[in-house]
Order: structure tokens, then sequence, then C-alpha cells
């Protein structure tokens, strides 16, 4: 293995707001050994997300930064190539948030929690969904809206960046639970996919033009919970049409991305949580890991009865990592982003 060339994207400099490629560098090492108990594999995809921006920091987050020249952190899934394990054989198929940008990985299977390795089963699902609904953006949706949102029959449930990889599962399964589900995203194609897969209202938030207004429009009895995936101006108009006793989960800031580690810029809403007596849940999926297989074993049956549908978008080759993350930052992605990196063995 060590003739063969393992290509990686290493940070090359911490970026000021949105960054661009010269804040990665592609290099070539040798392709690593597995040590005593762990295990070498092949990436066949990767995921980029948008927590990955925080990692992109010199200052303190939830989880250590990015060094500089160290490889990009990131989940993947691949298939074992040689293995010092035990309990792992060749041509099993791994995932782990610890994969990091590159073609192979060594991986250590005993390691447990968010970083921990786990055997994919390709009968289960197409490989690629252990990074998608069937991984941790499902997990997001599940614990975030069944767990930390308290979803109830009945609720109408407002979702901001609803075609992405957590608001399309949030969506679907607000209607699962009975409750009325509200999609907001950036195009009129990606709300039709919303709407195909059982959305009840959608709102264009790039051509609303009165977003305040278009929130009250489709929610008129008010948000029962609000599924926040982006921060700005979608969370103010949210945040000024809480129905009494609402729930608001927040999960993400892509729209704070051009102004990363500076104070969000907007009205202060916090009076309006009296009025509506709502509480607001910081959400972070590693916090559930611990009931991971909870979550999958449900998600799984649901996709199983045909009652979640996964929208994907898909890229080819290590080349394309930074162009897939940048992709998120300015919403041209559709779906889940994924790179493809290895065909089937």
């Amino acid at each position: 293995m060590s003739t063969i060339a393992n290509r990686r994207w290493v940070l090359a400099a911490y970026p000021k707001g949105i960054p661009d490629a010269s804040a990665w560098r592609l290099e070539e090492v040798p392709v690593p050994r597995p040590g005593p108990r762990q295990i070498l594999v092949r990436a066949r995809y990767l995921s980029v997300d948008p927590y990955m921006r925080g990692r992109m920091a010199e200052g303190a987050n939830y989880a250590a930064s990015v060094r500089i020249g160290e490889t990009m952190h990131g989940g993947g899934v691949g298939e074992v190539v040689a293995s010092e394990h035990p309990d792992w054989r060749p041509g099993d198929i791994a995932e782990s948030m610890a994969f990091g940008w590159q073609e192979y990985a060594v991986l250590s299977p005993d390691r447990t929690g968010p970083g921990g390795t786990h055997r994919i089963d390709p009968g289960l699902a197409p490989i690629e969904s252990a990074l998608s609904w069937l991984g941790m953006p499902g997990m997001t949706a599940y614990f975030g809206l069944l767990e930390t949102a308290r979803v109830r029959a009945g609720d109408t449930v407002l979702v901001s960046a609803a075609s992405g990889a957590v608001g399309q599962i949030v969506g679907q399964l607000a209607k699962i639970a009975g409750a009325r589900a509200v999609a907001v995203a950036g195009s009129q194609r990606k709300l039709a996919w919303c709407r195909e897969i059982g959305c009840d209202a959608t709102i264009d938030y790039k051509a609303s033009g009165d977003l305040l207004a278009a929130v009250r429009e489709a929610c008129p009895n008010g948000v029962d919970v609000f599924f926040d995936n982006t921060g700005g101006p979608i969370q103010d108009a949210a945040m000024k049409s809480l129905a009494i006793g609402a729930r608001v989960v927040i999960c993400g800031r892509i729209a704070q991305a051009a102004r990363f580690g500076e104070p969000e810029m907007g009205e202060r809403l916090l009076g309006s949580l009296i009025v509506s007596r709502a509480s607001v849940h910081g959400f972070l999926v590693f916090d559930w890991y611990h009931r991971r297989e909870e979550a999958l074993a449900r998600l799984a049956a649901w996709g199983r009865e045909g009652r979640l549908r996964f929208r994907e978008d898909v890229l080819d080759g290590i080349e394309r990592m930074p162009d897939a993350f940048l992709r998120l930052l300015d919403g041209s992605n559709f779906g889940k982003q994924l790179v493809r990196i290895a065909p089937p063995a």
C-alpha cells in the first residue's frame, strides 16, 4: 500500500468570511498502514456539511478546529482494504465521521461516540445513505424534531433549508408525526421537491419580498415548531410568528457564513419569547449519539415503508471537495451534498 498515493485536502489558511479554493491544498502522501486493532478504508463517498465552516476557524467551538496543514475533517464511507482488527475483514463497508477529506483513512473501530466507526450493511440501502438519511443528517432531523422540539400532531412546523440534507427529513418526519410542514428554501425547483415529499406550504425566501408576511400567510395560526437550519432573516421572521408555547430548535446558521466569528446582525427578539412563552434550544446531534441505533432503526423502517424519500447532490472525484463545500455556502446544492471518490470494487 505504501507505493500508492493517498490524495488528501489539508487546510492551508483560516479564511475570513466565505472561503475560496485557496483555503485548502491538495497533497499526495503514501497510503498509511493500520496499526493494531485498526483498519484501512478506501473512500467511496465523502461528505461535506455546514458544520465544517466552524472547524475552519482559530477560535474555540464545540469541537477542535482543523490545524493549518492538517487533513480537513469530515465523514466518509468506504471499503476496508486492510485490517489489523479481529472483527473486520477486507471488503467490509465502514462509515466514520473521522474519515477526513482523503482517499484512504486509518480508522479505529474500538473508538466510540461521534468519531466512531460503524459497519454498514450494503443490503439495507445504498452505502452513501450512511452519510445522509441513514446517518448524521437523518439523526439530526430525528432527535432535533422528535426529541428536542417534541413535535405533536396538529403542530405547524416551519423548517428552513427545507430541501437540504437535514431539512428534507424534518419535513417528512413532521408529516409522519401528524403535523403540518411548511418549507422554506431558495428556489421554486427546491420547493417543488418539498411539495413532492409532502410539505403543505412553501416559501421562497429569495423571491417572497416581505418574508415576515410570507411566514404569517403560510402559518396563519403561528409557528409551533421552528427548525432553524440557517439563522439570518428567516430566523427573524419566524421568531416574530411564534405560537403560544412554540419550540425553536437552533440547528445551523449557514446564513452567517460570510460573517463567521462576528456578531450576528438583526433585531433583538427575545422579548417575543415572553409573549409566546416559547422555548429555544441549541441543538447538536453529537449529544445524541448514544441513541444512534434507535434512530437509524426507525429511519430505516420508514424508508422501507416508502415514507421517507431523499435527494442527493453528487460530484465526482477527490478534486471536487472544495467545490462541493462551497456549493453548500452559496445554496447551489440541491439535497445532501456528497463527493463520489471511487467506484465499487
